[in-house]
């Protein structure tokens, strides 16, 4: 094994590729349910995930699971011993984005205006005056800053 003058152990992750995975690609329900697991914990072993995962399959059928997202490079793992730690590849906000703009693209041609009257129109969704001013506010600078 190879010996690095690192500070942290974390440093050397495995499936570090250059290119990018893309979120928007057909995931499983168990796929999307792993990767939730992994953006809320930030990082998970194959046993850490079957403790979240609602009527886990086996620890092998998990193992398979977050190789086939290693393959997709949506996961990364690094070794901690005998075990594997799994980490999401890409950051929760750029997951929030893909998967945003694939909703806005599916069902509202592409209109932001379209899927903010939705959002507004659910009986859940109650904006404060304090949140209606933010709202304005970023409205504002992305118009500024040409969006």
């Amino acid at each position: 094994m190879l010996k690095f003058p690192l500070d942290k152990p974390w440093q050397v992750l495995k499936n570090q590729h250059m290119t990018k995975a893309k979120l928007t690609d057909a995931l499983s329900r168990r796929e999307r349910q792993v990767m939730n697991i992994l953006f809320r914990r930030s990082e998970a072993t194959v046993s850490e995930v079957m403790t979240d995962l609602p009527d886990p399959p086996t620890y092998s059928a998990v193992r398979s699971i977050l190789r086939i997202l290693a393959e997709k490079k949506l996961v990364t793992y690094r070794e901690d011993g005998p075990r594997y730690v799994y980490l999401p590849a890409v950051s929760a906000d750029r997951a929030a984005d893909e998967a945003l703009n694939q909703v806005v693209k599916t069902f509202f041609d592409g209109s932001a205006d379209a899927a903010v009257t939705a959002l507004l129109r659910m009986s859940d969704v109650a904006l404060g005056e304090d949140e209606i001013a933010t709202l304005r506010d970023r409205i504002r600078k992305a118009r500024a800053s040409g969006r």
